[in-house]
């Protein structure tokens, strides 16, 4: 069956009570109920990858939250040597976690964490992104093919994330990027709610789009890293992940540097309140701490994270439900988790999440 002919059997009348005019979503992201919730990770790793689990969309819908980023990789359903090939069985996994967030009345955010020529994370990309049209025209070849897909669905419960966690290059290359790709969802969803990753891992927003409508800046929640990072040797290589333990705390003092939640609300105002000045949204997309920092200091520094971000009504999602960095499964040595439909619970964690829900 196609899934244009399961979209009409299961019912016109029920996509359409969906189905609104999309300009009006982008200020979920900010104003009355900010959207809040976590990072499913199924698609994240191809080799690896799942399909998306219902038991996940109802675990966060009991809890009360209201927003899903899926962080995808295009090697899912097509090849790191074949951009242009489209596997349909993977893609239908994904219109499984759309339609969940449908049912659950969860915002989806769909996110192309590795796109052809960027990923942050490594193996690295052959090409360059920013630097190849080749790299950039096969992106958009995969923004369309998403976007002709999804094109029914209201923005009040999908949204694309362009990019995830741009380099450190100058505003320019990645603005060019971002409007081409921007463009190319446009002549299909012309009022799609689309989100920016910042520049620099995130960490500052692109100034030239902040008036944009429709247009959601992505910003981060790891800061300090010695503390979200704690021994993640993906980060840290043979540097301060060698911090002693019996020094970790929070507040921080770092060789007299004193790291705190006013050191937090600088840092992120610093970022993004001349964004926001000139008229951009902003949520907070990833944040989370590594099950390597010890869990008193982990939930003291995420109480102050979260208390930040309530000051500027920025919604957020947790990275990730269900790992190293989530509530549930973390795998902490010094938590006692409690038994939760079939998985292990850090109620502590839960609890300052759900006082900033």
């Amino acid at each position: 069956m196609q899934r244009r002919d399961f979209l009409r059997n299961i019912g016109l009348l029920g996509l359409m009570s969906y189905i609104a005019p999309q300009d009006t979503y982008a200020a979920l992201f900010q104003k009355e109920k900010p959207l809040k919730g976590f990072n499913l990770l199924n698609k994240f790793n191809p080799d690896y990858q799942t399909p998306f689990s219902e038991k996940d969309f109802e675990i966060i819908a009991e809890w009360g939250f209201n927003f899903v980023r899926l962080p995808l990789s295009y090697w899912c359903w097509s090849k790191k040597d074949d951009w242009y090939h489209v596997n349909e069985n993977i893609l239908k996994e994904i219109d499984k976690a759309v339609e969940l967030g449908q049912k659950y009345k969860i915002h989806v955010n769909i996110n192309f964490h590795r796109v052809p020529g960027y990923c942050i994370n490594p193996p690295h990309e052959k090409v360059n992104l920013f630097e190849s049209p080749e790299a950039l025209k096969a992106c958009a070849f995969h923004w369309k093919l998403f976007t002709e897909r999804y094109k029914d669905y209201s923005s009040k419960y999908l949204s694309f994330n362009l990019i995830n966690e741009a380099p450190s290059i100058a505003d320019e290359k990645y603005d060019k990027v971002v409007r081409h790709l921007i463009n190319t969802i446009r002549e299909i969803s012309p009022k799609r709610t689309i989100i920016v990753d910042g520049l620099d891992v995130g960490a500052r927003p692109l100034m030239s789009i902040a008036k944009e409508k429709n247009i959601i800046q992505s910003g981060r929640g790891y800061q300090p890293m010695l503390i979200s990072h704690y021994e993640a040797s993906w980060v840290y290589g043979n540097g301060p992940m060698y911090f002693p333990k019996e020094k970790l705390s929070w507040p921080l003092n770092e060789n007299g540097k004193i790291y705190d939640k006013n050191w937090l609300r600088d840092t992120l105002n610093k970022n993004w309140q001349p964004f926001i000045k000139k008229g951009g949204k902003v949520h907070i997309g990833e944040f989370g701490c590594h099950n390597r920092t010890p869990h008193n200091v982990a939930l003291a520094w995420l109480n102050d994270l979260l208390a930040v971000f309530e000051e500027n009504r920025w919604g957020w999602s947790l990275w990730n439900l269900q790992g190293s960095f989530g509530v549930l499964d973390s795998h902490r040595s010094d938590v006692k988790y409690e038994n939760y439909k079939g998985c292990k619970l850090d109620r502590k964690m839960l609890e300052i999440l759900l006082k900033y829900k």
